[in-house]
C-alpha cells in the first residue's frame, strides 16, 4: 500500500519556505515562481507555520492587511498539521477531506521530510487504483471466459 514516503518520492521536490518576516508580496511571487499553492514559514531556520492561497484570501479582506509591507508571519497559519511518513494514502485522504486542509506536512520522528497537497495524494490515490485495475484485467479478462466449456451430462 502506498505511504506518504512513497509519494514523496515519486514528487521529488524540496519543501520551500521563507523567512516570517519576508513581506506577502515577495512570499506570494515565490509561491507563484514555484508553481506552489502554500510556503513554509521559517523562524531561526525552524517551520513555525504555513501561508497558503486561503490564507492570502481569508486576510485580504481585513482593512489593516498591507500586501506591500506586512510580513507573512502576521497572518500565517501557525497550528501545522502534520501526518507520520508512513501514513496510508486512505488515511491523508482521510485528514485532507474531514480537516479540509490542502497541504499537509510529513513528518519522520520528529523531523519534517515533506510537504504533500490533496493533488499530490489524489494523484497518487488514482495511479494505485489505476494499478490495481489493470493487475484485476490481467486475471479476470473476457479470454478467459470465452474459453469456458460447459460440459454435458
Amino acid at each position: 500500500m502506498y505511504t506518504a514516503e512513497d509519494v514523496l518520492k515519486e514528487k521529488d521536490t524540496e519543501m520551500i519556505t521563507t523567512p516570517s518576516d519576508t513581506k506577502i508580496k515577495d512570499a506570494i511571487k515565490k509561491m507563484v515562481d514555484n508553481k506552489i499553492g502554500s510556503i513554509l514559514v521559517t523562524e531561526n531556520n525552524k517551520i513555525v507555520g504555513i501561508w497558503t492561497e486561503r490564507d492570502f484570501l481569508r486576510n485580504s479582506l481585513l482593512e489593516s492587511f498591507d500586501i506591500n509591507n506586512d510580513n507573512v508571519g502576521k497572518y500565517m497559519t501557525r497550528n501545522i498539521t502534520s501526518a507520520p511518513y508512513n501514513a496510508s494514502l486512505y488515511s491523508l485522504l482521510d485528514i485532507f477531506l474531514g480537516k479540509r486542509f490542502r497541504h499537509l506536512l510529513i513528518q519522520k520522528k520528529d523531523k519534517y521530510v515533506g510537504l504533500l497537497s490533496m493533488g499530490d495524494v489524489i494523484k497518487a490515490n488514482l495511479n494505485e487504483k489505476s494499478k490495481e485495475l489493470k493487475a484485476l484485467n490481467a486475471i479476470v479478462s473476457w479470454e478467459y471466459y470465452e474459453n469456458w466449456r460447459f460440459k454435458k451430462k
